[in-house]
């Protein structure tokens, strides 16, 4: 017998990137928030609700507002945030690390929130980059509906070019409401990713480094 997988399953399909049809920037943002504010409207009259109600009435509109300026903001290409790269002048070799970097996205499957922390770490080849940028790269990537696996390897793959080294890792550890709140509705639990690459990967001892730094006792092999 054909196994068909459980639609309900948090399945990785493998790729790296948000799949996105050739068509996706062909509307305007505005145009795209007067099309959801239509049909967002449409869902809400189909649940029985009453749209001449004074709290529902404006629903529409700031659901599709919301949708494309901020939560899916990750979508638009004019976001993502410029990446500009600084000489390594103090002949830093260590790596850096920022860790607990707040997490909120949107799982893909129900369209549910992604929260958690993400730890970032990099190893300079001869060029740093600002602090804040690797917040903004974990912020755009994430503000898209995603998987946990592909947010993780799009991150990491944003700095190695930034940077121009495969000395990076992400690890990610967050809560999906489409556990939380339904299906098994189990509230204790939450999901790590990781993305080693370069010398994380290959190296025990800098891989150790790394999730004692962010503190993490799983192993990465």
């Amino acid at each position: 017998m054909e196994h068909i997988p459980d639609n309900d399953d948090d399945l990785f399909t493998g790729k790296d990137h948000t799949p996105l049809r050739p068509d996706a920037f062909d509307l305007k943002p505005e145009e795209k928030i007067k099309k959801i504010e239509g049909l967002f409207g449409e869902i809400m009259e189909t649940l029985g609700l009453d749209m001449t109600d004074d709290s529902l009435k404006d629903s529409p509109k700031r659901v599709a507002k919301m949708y494309v300026n901020e939560i899916f903001g990750g979508l638009l290409p004019e976001n993502k945030p410029g990446i500009s790269t600084f000489k390594n002048q103090y002949k830093y070799r260590q790596m850096l690390v920022e860790k607990d970097i707040t997490v909120y996205s949107f799982c893909e499957h129900h369209f549910l929130p992604i929260i958690g922390k993400a730890h970032v770490a990099y190893i300079s080849s001869g060029e740093v980059i600002g602090l804040s940028k690797i917040n903004r790269i974990v912020d755009y990537y994430a503000k898209r509906p995603q998987v946990q696996e592909r947010l993780t390897m799009q991150i990491v793959d944003a700095l190695k070019e930034a940077l121009g080294t495969n000395n990076v890792a992400c690890i990610i550890d967050a809560k999906h409401l489409c556990v939380n709140c339904r299906g098994i509705k189990d509230t204790a639990s939450s999901t790590i990713t990781a993305e080693l690459s370069g010398i994380f990967r290959t190296n025990p001892i800098t891989r150790q480094e790394f999730l004692h730094y962010v503190g993490s006792h799983a192993k990465f092999d």
